[in-house]
């Protein structure tokens, strides 16, 4: 994966592109030359069916997965927070943010004061210091999002980063998604909820071999 400073674009500043992106598990070719391009200050929702690849292409986006062909720069830091939590079983939160925070160049103080800040917007129960084992799903994915959040990140890949919310907070998700463009973060929301695509400024349906503006126009 290339990483880059911000590349310019006629729209503005590019925090992300992926191209001609393949990866084959097997005999299965998961992803077959996708291309992917998000800019500063858009969300991008990533929707297909199960198997068409979304989560295979964030982990390459993340720089977990080697592509078998194509290319991946990115023009900033990158916050990644997958479909299944990547939580150890046997730390509290504090434990978490500690360690992901020193890895980011946070001292502890730092990482506990942003952590704990990000936990609250999501109603993280803060008082709570169990182990994350003993922790409902909901809460877990929580911390999950609140690890992906904790460095700053320019660039966000979520896969469906709302698992186990509950309604309240599953609003809020979205709510925090406008608050993101804000910012100018380049935003990817892995999603299968179709009522929300509103929400995004572009939909991208892996499979289809097209893009659409969530407002139904071209793109």
């Amino acid at each position: 994966m290339a990483v880059a400073g911000n590349l310019r674009h006629a729209r503005g500043v590019t925090e992300l592109v992926a191209s001609k992106v393949s990866k084959r598990f097997g005999p299965t070719t998961v992803l077959d030359r996708v291309d992917l391009v998000v800019h500063a200050g858009e969300v991008v929702a990533l929707t297909g069916e199960n198997g068409a690849g979304k989560s295979t292409l964030m982990k390459i986006c993340a720089g977990l997965t080697r592509a078998d062909s194509g290319e991946v720069t990115v023009g900033g830091r990158i916050g990644y927070c997958p479909q299944v939590p990547g939580l150890f079983e046997l730390l509290t939160a504090d434990d978490h943010l500690v360690m992901f925070g020193r890895a980011a160049g946070l001292d502890r103080a730092e990482s506990l004061h942003r952590g704990h800040g990000i936990l609250a917007e999501f109603d993280y129960p803060l008082h709570e210091k169990r182990v994350t084992r003993d922790l409902s799903g909901g809460t877990r994915q929580k911390l999950n999002l609140a690890l992906a959040l904790l460095a700053d990140p320019t660039v966000l890949l979520l896969d469906e980063p709302y698992q186990g919310f509950d309604r309240g907070t599953y609003v809020n998700f979205w709510s925090h998604c406008d608050t993101w463009r804000s910012q100018a973060k380049a935003v990817v929301v892995v999603t299968h909820m179709l009522a929300e695509l509103e929400r995004a400024d572009r939909v991208i349906e892996l499979g289809a071999h097209e893009s659409r503006r969530a407002d139904g126009g071209g793109s």
